[in-house]
């Protein structure tokens, strides 16, 4: 049994907000935690990523918006499209938690898995941010593993029931990664962008109609493109009862999804980074339940 790397870090989960706020900020700890004490995880599996730089993450967003983002001078208007407050919590979370997907995708393409308890950031472009993303942290682990010559080619495989618009229009601007989003067509954002592509789901879609299309789209996928890695945005925003999500999907059909996913990715050899996305409930037990089933999955094929 291998011993699966995962990454996390204490600022994932310490973001002060105002009450009622929809962002599940404790959701990462919480998972942590669901995680050790249901034995699907140990201590030692646990990996810190060290802050990405300003200057790293200006590789790919524009200098002004990550230089006003990180001195806390973004126009007002900007911090209302991203969903955030801005503080110092915030920013320490946001340079960590980019970092944490980039280190998981090293981990990945060196030991064929790794986990992210955060990350898909998807919404987040170049010169602005969005939806609660900030700066898009699968793009930047995608050019980061390409930069550094460990993989030429990265297939961003996105499942979160929203459109990566960000991803979609970043993945433009680089070569070399190949962009896909499975998202519902009713939901966020409204104007939607172009990834390489795009696989729209009318709202209420069931587990059948869903997992044939992720099965046979990862697998033309990579057929056709022959990725040396996969980064994969297991959202769970896509179950039935996600405040969010206009999917019906149930939590069966969330793992038969990640099986499906991870097990494809085995089987070709192509090692696999994933991240858990979104995922919207007031319930932090149920939430914690979702997306450790990206986590059994795992577990159950490593």
């Amino acid at each position: 049994m291998t011993l699966i790397p995962l990454v996390y870090h204490a600022s994932y989960s310490k973001l002060a907000l105002p009450p009622r706020h929809r962002f599940p900020t404790t959701k990462y700890a919480h998972l942590r935690q669901y995680l050790l004490d249901n034995q699907l995880a140990t201590p030692a599996q646990f990996c810190t990523p060290t802050a990405m730089t300003a200057q790293d993450v200006m590789q790919v967003h524009q200098r002004e918006y990550v230089e006003q983002f990180i001195a806390g001078t973004l126009p007002t208007a900007a911090l209302r499209r991203i969903g955030f407050p801005w503080s110092d919590a915030l920013v320490e979370r946001t340079l960590h938690s980019v970092a944490g997907t980039t280190l998981t995708a090293s981990l990945a393409v060196n030991q064929g898995i790794g986990l992210h308890l955060t990350g898909g950031y998807h919404h987040a472009h170049y010169d602005f941010g969005s939806g609660y993303c900030i700066f898009n942290d699968l793009i930047l682990a995608a050019r980061n593993a390409i930069a550094s010559q460990q993989v030429h080619k990265v297939l961003i495989f996105d499942c979160d029931v929203h459109q990566g618009d960000g991803s979609a229009t970043l993945s433009q601007r680089h070569q070399g990664i190949i962009s896909c989003s499975i998202h519902c067509k009713e939901n966020f954002p409204s104007r939607k962008q172009h990834s390489h592509h795009d696989i729209e789901l009318t709202k209420g879609s069931d587990d059948n109609l869903y997992l044939e299309t992720v099965e046979q789209t990862l697998a033309l996928l990579i057929r056709i493109h022959q990725p040396d890695l996969i980064l994969y945005d297991a959202g769970v925003d896509i179950h039935q009862n996600d405040d969010l999500g206009l999917l019906n999907i149930s939590q069966e059909g969330l793992l038969r999804r990640d099986l499906t996913v991870l097990s494809m990715a085995k089987s070709e050899n192509i090692p696999i980074a994933a991240v858990i996305g979104g995922g919207y409930s007031r319930d932090a037990l149920q939430l914690s339940r979702r997306h450790s089933q990206l986590f059994i999955a795992a577990n159950h094929l490593w």
